[in-house]
């Protein structure tokens, strides 16, 4: 993304002069409403109130970071909704920051619909009076009102439009309650005459006459008022003092001294300063339209939500999780019942005999008829595959993900684990990208982007390619030691040493600080069922869209491959170190369909533990192999492009030497003890 693109609009002094834009843009067009706000404070849940589930969801031009868009009605007119990263001030840190910050100012939204939750006012409001001196069409949505008022927090709306001279709204985004008159408010608002400029809310800052000086200076225009220009320049945000220094190239030298001088007058940076007094200014609006908090007993929700980040009992409730959750039902329940019924009864019964008959009637070549019918054929196997025994697990595994992620859960998962993963160089936040990593590698390193410095963005990316196994690949894992604990137990461990090992050494290997951590923890809830339909079958539609082509594609190489002699050129170099870690000749083949697909290869582990030709010994050392082995080449590809060519491929020379020594090792340690299994 080209820094010197994000602030390149006119600049907006006032709200009526953005109603005034906000005018002339629905008239001309599809109008914009930007949905901001810290993390976890509804915006997805009221996105979805405004636009339902017909939406886009694409990656930002020249990021990773993915928004979606929809569209939704206010006061009869059309608009573009848009669900922003989430930021806390316009002040990036992370690239979700930077991405919602550039919706901002290159899209020039007609209203910027700042979301915070209601109970949490005096920690979010800062970022409102940001937005409001920064000249942004703003309305305040205080979301989460039943919560506020459950704890005893009560606002005077009225009270606080005055304060802020902006409109604002009390809403519970879950059940869509206030919904209706937000919407209400949002059409009055951009349909307001434009009238003459009001005072807006703001802090005053002890170095006014520093910033006088510098908006002074600033000879061009901006998306932003130039009072926010300077405020980020004494903050010394890079990308706005290369916009400045492009844009008014005959004051930036003059800018840049008063900012040294002013900066050179506080003990402190001035960033701190400024968000103290931000911060003032709050608390002395909060004193005019909010009561006293009195203090009352733990609820039940409190008293959960502390034991879960307890290590002493959030340890245990994470094992119970993964236990019920993923071990039982994702394994068990997906792996096992819905498989067996849909690969068993419905494909080896039905649909791949019928399937059989038709092409061999069809086409009488046998090496044509393979490409779809055969032993590697893009229906008989690629589809079986994708479908009978991937599809189930996968959607299993995503109706489970989706009830911790509504439930609050996650958040409070980074929490607990944020001091281990302290030890191998991450914070608690990249137990998102860990957590995706279940669900599909792949798009969980995209998210890796999020993670703050470049050392954490490595050491994930390591991880994810050698020790977090896709929910497909778990899921056949899982069904094939299903009934034997001792097993289980010894994958399991051996897996997660290695994560937490080579965590550390890379930590210790690659320079950099020490990670720091913060996140907004929201309120356990119930799930909802209509959010948890709603996000499965839109992950499960992604998978149908995404995934099943490249089972297909998959299969077509492999037929390729086996026409040219490539894939028994490749089988036969993989027995060698398939038979050093004790395995037969055939689990060569799995290996090398792991590679074009992980949960491929898991399921080519189950088909062959089926012929009964695996000791319990062998099909452990296979799980462990199989779920360090490569990354597959979606994956390959995607590191490449998050980390670098050198970077990318470094890791899946490491991670192929490295799966099998740890194979071999193991494979050398049960042997030697007599370990049945």
């Amino acid at each position: 993304m080209e820094k010197e693109t994000l602030i390149d609009k006119t600049e907006k002094s006032s709200r009526n002069t953005c109603c005034r834009q906000a005018q002339s843009k629905v008239e001309s067009g599809l109008g914009k409403i930007a949905i901001v706000g810290n993390p976890n404070v509804g915006k997805s849940v009221m996105f979805n109130n405004l636009t339902g589930i017909y939406v886009t969801v694409s990656n930002y031009p020249g990021t990773t970071v993915d928004v979606s868009r929809g569209k939704g009605t206010v006061g009869g007119v059309d608009f573009e909704i848009i669900d922003t990263p989430g930021m806390y001030s316009l002040l990036p840190i992370t690239e979700e920051e930077q991405v919602a910050r550039a919706i901002l100012l290159q899209e020039q939204p007609q209203v910027v619909m700042h979301m915070i939750d209601a109970k949490n006012i005096e920690r979010m409001l800062p970022f409102t009076l940001q937005l409001i001196e920064a000249g942004l069409p703003v309305v305040l949505v205080l979301n989460m009102m039943d919560e506020a008022e459950r704890v005893g927090c009560k606002i005077n709306i009225e009270r606080l439009e005055k304060e802020l001279g902006i409109p604002v709204a009390g809403t519970v985004s879950t059940t869509g309650e206030g919904v209706d008159r937000l919407t209400a408010r949002l059409a009055e608002y951009v349909d307001a005459e434009p009238g003459p400029a009001q005072t807006q809310a703001g802090a005053t800052f002890p170095f006014e006459n520093a910033l006088e000086q510098i908006t002074g200076l600033l000879d061009a225009e901006y998306s932003l008022s130039r009072r926010a220009i300077g405020l980020l320049l004494l903050q010394q945000d890079r990308e706005i003092e290369a916009i400045v220094a492009k844009k008014s190239p005959d004051t930036w030298e003059q800018i840049k001294q008063i900012c040294s001088d002013t900066q050179g007058k506080h003990a402190h940076p001035l960033e701190y300063v400024i968000g103290m007094q931000r911060q003032h200014a709050v608390g002395e609006i909060l004193q005019k339209v909010t009561e006293p908090v009195k203090p009352g007993k733990a609820t039940l929700r409190e008293f959960l939500s502390r034991l879960t980040m307890n290590p002493i009992t959030g340890i245990p409730i994470l094992v119970v999780v993964l236990y019920f959750g993923l071990y039982k039902f994702v394994g068990g329940f997906g792996a096992g019942t819905l498989v067996d019924f849909l690969e068993s009864v419905v494909f080896k019964g039905y649909i791949n005999p019928f399937l059989t008959r038709v092409f061999s009637a069809l086409i009488p070549w046998a090496v044509v008829r393979d490409l779809f019918v055969g032993e590697y054929g893009m229906l008989t196997l690629g589809v079986r595959y994708a479908v009978a025994i991937i599809l189930p697990i996968v959607t299993v595994f995503f109706i489970v993900f989706s009830v911790i992620e509504d439930s609050g859960y996650l958040p409070r998962l980074a929490m607990l684990i944020d001091r281990i993963f302290k030890k191998i160089g991450l914070s608690g936040r990249a137990v998102i990208p860990m957590v995706l990593g279940f669900g599909c590698a792949t798009m969980a390193t995209m998210v890796t982007r999020t993670l703050p410095t470049k050392r954490e963005r490595v050491i994930s990316t390591m991880l994810l390619s050698l020790a977090v196994p896709c929910s497909a690949q778990l899921g056949v894992i899982f069904a094939l030691l299903q009934g034997r604990m001792l097993g289980f137990s010894i994958w399991a461990g051996v897996v997660a040493a290695v994560f937490l090992f080579i965590g550390f050494l890379t930590a210790q290997i690659m320079p950099g600080d020490k990670p720091s951590f913060y996140m907004e923890v929201p309120p356990l809830r119930l799930p909802k069922l209509s959010n948890v339909i709603v996000k499965t079958y839109t992950r499960v539609q992604w998978y149908l869209k995404e995934i099943l082509p490249l089972f297909i594609l998959a299969s077509l190489l492999i037929w390729l491959g086996q026409v040219t002699g490539l894939f028994g050129i490749c089988i036969k170099l993989l027995k060698t170190p398939v038979n050093l870690i004790g395995l037969p000749d055939d689990a060569a083949n799995v290996f090398l369909l792991g590679f074009f697909r992980r949960d491929y290869g898991a399921a080519g582990l189950y088909d062959l533990n089926r012929t009964g030709v695996l000791t319990g010994v062998q099909l452990v050392v296979a799980c462990v192999a199989l779920t360090l082995f490569l990354p597959c080449v979606a994956q390959l590809l995607m590191n490449i492009k998050q980390r670098g060519i050198k970077t990318g491929i470094g890791i899946s020379v490491f991670v192929l030497f490295f799966s099998f020594a740890i194979a071999f090792l193991l494979n050398l340690v049960l042997v030697g003890l007599g370990v049945t299994l």
